[in-house]
């Protein structure tokens, strides 16, 4: 391979690593659009003389990253004349999990949680086994004396 042409693979090997790079910058943009308050807080919904406003609670995380290769003499291995590619990559993951509502009512607001019975139920497990626990633990020194 001549000079020229591996001048031409470089020199699309970063065109390639550019690419990478936006895409990578494209995924932060959408994660600032999908993680940003207008996904907290949904459109206001009129029902009659009453306007509900949903809330959610949203987290989510987005990571990327790219490289450039070389070849194996400029990574200080074996003089092969091959080059190697470039790229990158990137993924966003959102969760949205609805807790509530405002209530608008005239001049009056309040605030309505939404229930969770998954939630709910497991929590009543917890306690219910804590307070199994105690009992036979209490049980257990009372019938030892």
């Amino acid at each position: 391979m001549s000079g020229d042409e591996r001048s031409v693979q470089r020199d699309g090997g970063q065109r390639a690593s550019t690419r990478a790079r936006r895409r990578a910058g494209a995924i932060t943009r959408v994660a600032g659009e999908a993680l940003s308050v207008r996904r907290a807080f949904g459109e206001p919904v009129r029902h009659g003389e009453v306007v509900l406003v949903p809330v959610a609670r949203v987290t989510g995380g987005t990571g990327s990253g790219w490289g450039d290769g070389e070849s194996g003499a400029e990574a200080g291995g074996r003089a092969t004349g091959e080059l190697t590619g470039s790229g990158g990559g990137g993924g966003l993951g959102v969760r949205i999990q609805p807790v509530g509502a405002y209530v608008v009512r005239g001049a009056s607001v309040s605030w309505q949680p939404a229930l969770d019975l998954g939630r709910v139920v497991l929590g009543g497990q917890v306690v219910g086994a804590i307070a199994v626990a105690a009992m036979a633990w209490a049980w257990g020194r009372r019938s030892g004396r």
